[in-house]
């Protein structure tokens, strides 16, 4: 199989699980990253290793390097997760989104079928999963849940870039009979995230003494899923997936920004032996990000019931392991905050965007 963004935070969760203990029947698992500022190494450093794996350093977007691979390996599968994902990111610059998202999800789909039509077996016996999130159906209200027949209303650049990618997986499934499986999901957390995301940025500057920065009032809601279980979602989605369908992933725990800063904040004071409410202090509002999504909220009936899935992690105990994590693992931590990634930070959170 091959594993586009393989480095990253959710692709080296999936790595590691088919590599993992539980036998999966995988023969040799290909991980192409591009290893820019989202994708490490150090993700996969307990794969390294093992035989069955090979690390390929390329860009997505590289069709002469994509179809090199397919020549090279016959895959029987693809897990696509190469992205680029920060909407902070692409409300400063949307091209790399698109570039990558756009543009290199179209490299991959078209040179997949190109390599698969003329093997064995055809296109019906092999798999391209799409991994996509749960922004491309635009925001909710206070109640109310994304389903598989939500209409796409996306509301950021990174979000119009990934229901873009969508759409062009759903129309090699209809065009040429690509067997593709396209899957949504929630917010992301666990080990391994780049410390630019809400919850490991939180820990860390919380361990840091460093401000808390929360958009607005912090009252956006999002529902949060743990990557592994996202990752057992995935091989769910390869294994099960009916091809042509697309599923949700969600985890039916939803919490406000401001409530999961002051959580973290909370777990933070309580693991370093601080007084309570120590972290708290350091919460800091910042201007709203623009065209800010309320809420997300998905449900995910249609997953558990067609395919068996769901989720093993609850947020309470898990966020908690979480910040263990990270308070534990200050050498990674130093290895994936690159400099470019600390001026990102420093610039774009002192910015008025009012």
């Amino acid at each position: 199989m091959l594993v586009t963004g393989g480095a990253g935070f959710i692709g080296s969760a999936v790595v590691r699980l088919v590599l993992g203990e539980t036998a999966r029947g995988v023969e040799r698992v290909v991980v192409l990253d591009a290893l820019t500022y989202a994708g490490h190494l150090a993700n996969l450093e307990g794969v390294a290793t093992d035989p069955r794996y090979v690390f390929v350093q390329g860009d997505i977007c590289d069709r002469s390097t994509v179809e090199q691979l397919f020549a090279e390996h016959d895959f029987d599968a693809v897990l696509h997760l190469a992205a680029e994902s920060h909407v902070d990111r692409s409300i400063e610059s949307a091209d790399a989104f698109v570039r990558t998202n756009v543009n290199g999800t179209f490299v991959l789909v078209d040179v997949a079928r190109r390599a698969w039509e003329a093997r064995e077996g055809g296109l019906a016996a092999r798999r391209f999963v799409h991994v996509s999130t749960d922004e491309v159906y635009g925001a909710l209200g206070s109640t109310g849940r994304f389903t598989e027949a939500t209409p796409y209303a996306p509301n950021s650049p990174y979000a119009a870039s990934k229901a873009a990618s969508d759409l062009i997986v759903r129309s090699y499934a209809k065009t040429y009979g690509l067997a593709t499986v396209i899957t949504n999901t929630c917010n992301n957390y666990g080990p391994r995230q780049l410390p630019e995301k809400l919850l490991p940025l939180m820990i860390t500057n919380a361990a840091s003494d460093k401000p808390l920065p929360v958009y607005g009032e912090g009252k956006q809601v999002r529902e949060w899923i743990h990557v592994d279980d996202h990752a057992e979602a995935l091989w769910t989605a390869l294994t099960s997936g009916v091809p042509g369908e697309s599923y949700l992933f969600g985890s039916d725990e939803e919490a406000s920004n401001k409530e999961m800063v002051e959580r973290v904040a909370d777990l933070v004071d309580s693991e370093l032996g601080r007084p309570a409410g120590t972290s708290r202090r350091l919460m800091t509002y910042v201007p709203d990000r623009k065209g800010h999504d309320f809420r997300y909220a998905i449900d995910s009936s249609k997953a558990r019931r067609e395919l068996g899935w769901a989720p093993k992690r609850k947020l309470t105990q898990a966020l908690a392991e979480t910040v263990r994590w990270y308070l534990a693992n200050a050498v990674w931590r130093q290895q994936v905050q690159t400099e470019e990634h600390h001026r990102f930070q420093a610039a774009y959170y002192s910015k008025d965007r009012s």
